[in-house]
C-alpha cells in the first residue's frame, strides 16, 4: 500500500533524527509500554547530574540550580496538561503516586461509603482504591464495558453511582484497546453526586492535547516515560483539593502543597529530562506561540499523523486472514490489540522480535480489561504508535505478520510458555 503524504507542520525524519536508539535498526510499536528517548532529553539527564547540585535552597549555587530544576519541571507540566504549577506533584511512578493518594483519601471515608473502578482501566487505577476501600470498609463497584465495542459510556458509569460515592476512577485511555471514554461527560456526573474523579492520563497524554479542567479531573496522573521522557510519575491537581488532603509524611519535610504529597529527596535529573521531554513535544509542529500554545498544535499535529498511520495498519491488517482487531471503539489512541485464529500472539510477538519489529504481546498490566474481552490474563498482541513511527515501520510490520500467519511457525502449538 503507498503511504500516503505526510502530515502538514509534522516532519517525521527529523523527528526521528533525535533518537539514537533508531539507529539499531527496530521497528518500535512498543511505546505504549515506554516510549524511546530523543536525546535532548537524555542530555538534560547527563548535565544535571554531573552540575552541581543540593538540597533544595536558596543559599549556594547548587540548591539553587535543585530549585530552579523543580520549579521548571512544575512549569512545564502545567503547560502540557493545561493545570496549574501549584498543584502539580511528582512520585516514583503514577503507580506509587495513585497508592500514596489512595491512602490519603481513604482517610477520609467511613464504612458503606463507595468506590467506583472500571474493568476498561490498567490495575494501577484499580487495584489501589479496591485495597483502600477494603482497609476502611468502603463498597467497591464496577463500571464494566462493553466488550464488543470497547466503549465505556456515561451510563456505565452512572448505573454504578449513589449519594454514597466518594471516589471515580476512570481511564482517560484505555493502554490496551485505546479506548477513549467521555471523560467529561463522566465527570460531570460524577461531581453531580459529590464524587472527586481520579483520571489515569498515563496512555492518552502520549496522544493528544491534555486540559485537566476541560476533562473534568479533580486529579490526573501521567507518567513522562510514556511520552519521551525518563520514568517518574506526575499528578496534577487543583492546589485548593490538595490543600484539604493530609498525606503521611515526615515531621521535618514541608507542609506546603504539593510538596506535602512527594517523599524525600525529588530525583532532580528525571525532572530536567521531563522539562526536555515537554519541550521537545511543543517543538513538533514548528509553530510559534507560548510553550502551551506550541504543545496544542504539537499534539494536533502528532495526533493527526499516528491517526493517518493507524489507519494503513488497520487496512492492512484487514486484508490478512484469520486476524481479529479488539480495538474499535469511535474514539480511541493509534493503539491496536489484535489476535490471530488459531495462533497464539506470543508467537506472534516472537516472529516479529526475529525480524527487528517490536510489538509485543500481554495483558499489559489491564488484567481486567482483559479478562473482560475474553482473552484471560495471557491478552494479545498489541501495536502501539509514537511520533517517531514512521512508513517504513509500518510497512515492516505489516509484512511481518503476513510472513507469520504464512508460516507454519505460527501455529498454536508453536512457541508455548
Amino acid at each position: 500500500m503507498s503511504p500516503e503524504p505526510d502530515v502538514p507542520g509534522f516532519d517525521v525524519s527529523a523527528v526521528r533524527d533525535h533518537f539514537p536508539s533508531l539507529k539499531a535498526g527496530y521497528a518500535h510499536f512498543d511505546g505504549p509500554g515506554g516510549s524511546q528517548v530523543p536525546d535532548v532529553v537524555a542530555q538534560a539527564v547527563a548535565t544535571t547530574m554531573t552540575s552541581p547540585l543540593a538540597n533544595r535552597g536558596t543559599v549556594t549555587a547548587a540548591e539553587r540550580a535543585a530549585d530552579a530544576i523543580v520549579g521548571d519541571a512544575r512549569a512545564a507540566m502545567a503547560d502540557l496538561l493545561g493545570a496549574d504549577p501549584a498543584g502539580i506533584v511528582f512520585g516514583r511512578s503514577m503507580t506509587a503516586l495513585t497508592f500514596d493518594t489512595a491512602r490519603t483519601l481513604a482517610a477520609t471515608w467511613a464504612p458503606g461509603d463507595e468506590v467506583v473502578v472500571s474493568r476498561l482501566d490498567h490495575d494501577a487505577n484499580i487495584r489501589p482504591w479496591v485495597l483502600a476501600a477494603q482497609a476502611v470498609g468502603a463498597v467497591v463497584r464496577w463500571a464494566d464495558f462493553d466488550p464488543a465495542t470497547g466503549e465505556l459510556t456515561v451510563d456505565d458509569v452512572a448505573a454504578v453511582l449513589s449519594e454514597r460515592t466518594r471516589l471515580v476512577a476512570v481511564t482517560a485511555a484505555s493502554n490496551l484497546i485505546g479506548t477513549r471514554p467521555p471523560v467529561r461527560a463522566i465527570a460531570d456526573r460524577c461531581h453531580a453526586v459529590g464524587a472527586v474523579v481520579h483520571v489515569d492520563g498515563v496512555h492518552h497524554t502520549a496522544h493528544a492535547g491534555v486540559d485537566v479542567a476541560a476533562l473534568g479531573a479533580d486529579l490526573y496522573v501521567c507518567s513522562p516515560y510514556k511520552f519521551l521522557g525518563p520514568p517518574c510519575g506526575v499528578l496534577a491537581g487543583a492546589p485548593e483539593l490538595l490543600e484539604t488532603l493530609r498525606p503521611q509524611k515526615l515531621l521535618p519535610s514541608s507542609d506546603a502543597v504539593p510538596e506535602r504529597f512527594e517523599l524525600g529527596t525529588l530525583p532532580y535529573e528525571l525532572l530536567a529530562g521531563t522539562t526536555a521531554a515537554v519541550d521537545f513535544l511543543a517543538g513538533l509542529a514548528g509553530t510559534p506561540g507560548s510553550r502551551r500554545e506550541r504543545l496544542v498544535a504539537s499534539m494536533a499535529a502528532l495526533g493527526s499523523h499516528e491517526d493517518r498511520l493507524r489507519d494503513r495498519i488497520e487496512a492492512g491488517l484487514a486484508a490478512l486472514p484469520g486476524v481479529t482487531v479488539y480495538s474499535r471503539a469511535a474514539h480511541r489512541t493509534p493503539t491496536l490489540l489484535v489476535g490471530f485464529d488459531g495462533r497464539e500472539p506470543g508467537a506472534a510477538y516472537r516472529f516479529l522480535a526475529g525480524r527487528g519489529v517490536n510489538a509485543p504481546a500481554s495483558s499489559f498490566y489491564a488484567v481486567e480489561a482483559s479478562r473482560h474481552l475474553g482473552l484471560g490474563d495471557t491478552g494479545s498482541l498489541r501495536i502501539g504508535l509514537a511520533p517517531y513511527t514512521d512508513d517504513g515501520d509500518v510497512d515492516r510490520l505489516l509484512e511481518g505478520l503476513g510472513s507469520f500467519l504464512e508460516s507454519s511457525g505460527g501455529s498454536a502449538n508453536s512457541g508455548g510458555r
